[in-house]
């Protein structure tokens, strides 16, 4: 079993307030009329033929699809973000477009399954140098090159899964042998990105055999109606059920014993309080080690998300593509995303470092201000502005505004600044220099120990490496030393860990190790359309610089035309529909 090896920081993420409700409550008696129908539907779920799950797949991308617009117009609604500023469009790759990849990706791994008795991931199968393997998970197929030309991905794996046994740790559910135990899970859903709540929802169904119920979170209840009519098809079977509410009413859920299991995405502090209880005796209860909740419990929390740059020959068309690269992973979603970049890593001396710091001044500055529509934002900015007045803002801060922030020259050796040990959830970024030898190498090493040993979370990081500086051997063997090193569920080279999200291929959670008294970015995996078991991480390697800006970029034009455009061909593949994905991208 790989677990962490030091990482221990005292942190986490600050107060979320509860948010104003759109939806009514269900009332606790139609909740357990919920779990009834679930208990009742439990066992015809898991006899489901693997026909029958392709059948209701087909029935869900359809069913999608019909609602996307209506989806993405709720959301633009909801975050106060004008219709017709591109912007706007950031909504298809937060919601729509990611759960129909996801659909599609299990439906091809469930017909792989038909035909070969297993998903056929594309490969390769790679001895790594620590002695686990890797297995190649993108590109699978014709779409994953057009969309995502020049990015590869892989899943690594635990201690004792090789090449010869790798059959016996994939799609456990699917075959012979497995005997199916009926189960009702528990999803909260988390309220800032729309498509994790049907991803997740996916996951228990398609991978862990589990029927669910789904409760949204109070920010982005307003989906809920779209989310049904989406997944209409199983609810319809009788497999998912709806819930609305707050805090009393996922207590009530969490507690019930009509349910076996539980994921949530969202706060440490959600989790504890489930684990361990509200309030102070709840607190009492975690230092004691006592739960009051022993169910399983998956979790994907937060993350102080680091990006590691590594120096060397950048251009000055290298600074400003990556200046917009690096402001990008903190402005997409207004900044409340678990995975937005929060701590940029650079080596003091590099000569190029001011101009970097620059470059995402710059960006930060054309950013367009956010409505802070995720409960409390305003007092976690404050609170990150009381130990740093002398960060710099970009916008106004005003009653209900919250500035683009960033921090420079954070000292490493401050172990307690919140910028290292609190996820803000907010616009607040920072950047910290390590004195470090002149040897790229032992540069490139440092900053591995610093993120895992000073920076809360085992979410996701990323590391930004010239492709001249990989042709000293020494700097190319250091680069795979620290993907290998580097303890987060998630590391991806040249880009935003964040994507690693939208792949659905590779696998989406923490590091491996976490306990629930110590619950960081917390336990188990979702996406990982291949079904793989015992998972250690996934590996995501991108292009230093693209030939085009990308969609995600928040100066791209048409981010919604594009991933629009990419949803159509995700749903029903053809040529034919190849051709407006690529002008969308080219007219960004």
């Amino acid at each position: 079993m790989t677990h962490l090896s030091h990482k221990h920081v005292e942190g986490g993420t600050l107060e979320i307030p509860e948010a104003p409700h759109k939806v009514p409550e269900t009332p606790f008696e139609q909740i357990d009329q919920a779990v009834e129908d679930l208990r009742g539907n439990a066992a015809a779920w898991t006899q489901l033929d693997v026909q029958g799950r392709i059948d209701l797949i087909d029935a869900l991308i359809e069913s999608t699809v019909a609602v996307a617009d209506e989806w993405v117009e709720a959301a633009i609604r909801a975050k106060r973000l004008p219709a017709d500023h591109p912007v706007a469009g950031e909504d298809y790759v937060n919601g729509p477009y990611p759960t129909v990849r996801n659909l599609r990706m299990l439906k091809n791994s469930l017909q792989q399954i038909q035909e070969h008795g297993r998903p056929q991931p594309p490969g390769p199968v790679t001895t790594l140098p620590d002695g686990r393997i890797g297995v190649g998970v993108m590109p699978a197929d014709l779409v994953d090159r057009a969309l995502f030309a020049g990015f590869t991905a892989e899943i690594r794996l635990q201690d004792g899964v090789n090449e010869d046994n790798l059959d016996q740790h994939m799609a456990r559910i699917y075959q012979p042998g497995y005997e199916p135990e009926p189960k009702v899970s528990l999803v909260l859903g988390a309220g800032n990105v729309s498509s994790i709540a049907p991803t997740d929802v996916f996951y228990k169904l398609f991978v862990e055999d589990e029927v669910v119920v789904l409760k949204m979170n109070p920010v982005n209840e307003y989906v809920g109606p779209f989310l049904e009519e989406a997944l209409a098809p199983l609810v319809d079977g009788g497999f998912l059920r709806f819930v609305y509410g707050g805090a009393k009413e996922g207590a009530y859920l969490s507690d019930h014993p009509g349910i076996d299991t539980l994921h949530i995405t969202g706060s440490d502090r959600t989790h504890d309080a489930i684990v361990f209880g509200p309030g102070e005796e709840g607190q009492k209860n975690k230092a004691a080690g006592k739960r009051i909740n022993d169910r399983p419990f998956s979790c994907e929390l937060g993350n102080v998300t680091p990006v590691i740059v590594v120096p060397g020959p950048w251009s000055d068309a290298d600074i400003d593509w990556q200046g917009e690269n690096l402001a990008t992973m903190l402005v997409n979603n207004a900044g409340f995303n678990c995975i937005a970049t929060r701590v940029i890593v650079q080596h003091k001396s590099w000569a190029r470092r001011r101009a970097l710091n620059n470059a995402v001044r710059k960006y930060l500055d054309l950013a367009p201000q956010r409505y802070p529509y995720y409960p409390g934002a305003e007092d976690r900015y404050k609170a990150f502005i009381a130990q740093h007045p002398e960060a710099e803002r970009y916008g106004s801060d005003g009653p209900g505004e919250v500035p683009w922030t960033f921090i420079p020259d954070l000292d490493r050796n401050n172990a307690d600044d919140i910028c290292f040990t609190t996820e803000s959830f907010t616009g607040v970024m920072g950047e910290v220099p390590l004195d470090a030898p002149r040897s790229i190498p032992d540069y490139i090493a440092q900053a591995v120990e610093f993120c895992n040993s000073r920076l809360w979370g085992s979410l996701g990081a990323s590391i930004i490496v010239h492709p001249k500086s990989l042709k000293d051997p020494a700097v190319a063997e250091a680069l795979e030393a620290a993907i290998t090193d580097l303890e987060y569920g998630n590391v991806v080279v040249n880009h935003w860990s964040g994507i690693g999200f939208g792949f659905m291929s590779s696998s989406w959670g923490a590091y491996p190790g976490h306990s629930h008294d110590d619950i960081q970015s917390g336990i188990g995996i979702v996406h990982n359309t291949f079904m793989f078991e015992d998972v250690v991480k996934s590996v995501v390697r991108g292009p230093f610089r693209m030939p085009v800006k990308l969609p995600i970029f928040l100066t791209h034009k048409r981010p919604g035309e594009f991933f629009k455009a990419a949803m159509h061909l995700e749903a029903d593949p053809s040529p034919a529909k190849v051709p407006p994905v690529l002008w969308a991208a080219m007219r960004g």
